[in-house]
């Protein structure tokens, strides 16, 4: 396994368990074995290093392949779902302490914007999806894809705080049933 490979998985471990405002490069370093300098060069700084986590130890939308014109606007919808919903169960205990402390919060915010992620990429990705859709007259002329995208992202996020919260980090995946049901909603007004 190469180093970087090496420090993602202890990353993507210690900020399942400790989150990223309590998580320390140094820490991460030490789990790998390898100095702090050598995980700045594979990665910059501590929101890259979580960035890369999260898009690749994590459950997320890149690794799928709905594509708009293809297979059932519901079904496409329910596998985007369902992605979103285990990717945010997995990523709440690792971003939660972020929201108690403002200044953190800013910072990281301002570190994600200048990587390319942040929270917002999920809901102009499900609209954008939506457009296309449109677009090829699969879904109503006259919906909204970005309130539809929204909806269906919040209903995601809410699924997954409401399963952390009353299991843990330890609950079990969010079964595909809830993201079909929570797609059905969404997509059904719009047809």
């Amino acid at each position: 396994m190469s180093t970087r490979e090496r420090i993602l998985d202890a990353a993507a471990g210690i900020l399942r368990t400790r989150g990223v405002v309590y998580a320390t490069t140094k820490e991460i370093a030490q789990e790998t074995g390898v100095s702090e300098p050598t995980l700045y060069k594979y990665f910059g700084d501590k929101e890259r290093l979580l960035l890369a986590v999260l898009e690749e130890r994590l459950p997320g939308l890149s690794r799928l392949s709905v594509r708009p014109g293809e297979g059932d606007v519901e079904e496409n919808l329910a596998e985007l779902a369902h992605a979103v919903l285990d990717f945010y169960q997995r990523s709440i205990p690792m971003l939660g302490a972020l929201l108690a402390d403002p200044q953190r919060m800013a910072a990281h915010r301002v570190a994600m914007s200048r990587h390319g992620g942040g929270p917002e990429k999920a809901v102009a990705g499900f609209a954008s999806y939506l457009r296309a859709e449109q677009g090829l007259g699969r879904i109503a002329e006259d919906a909204d894809p970005d309130a539809a995208a929204a909806l269906l992202i919040g209903a995601c996020f809410q699924e997954a705080f409401l399963r952390y919260y009353a299991h843990g980090p330890e609950a079990d995946a969010a079964p595909r049933s809830r993201a079909e049901a929570l797609a059905r909603a969404v997509v059904r007004p719009l047809r």
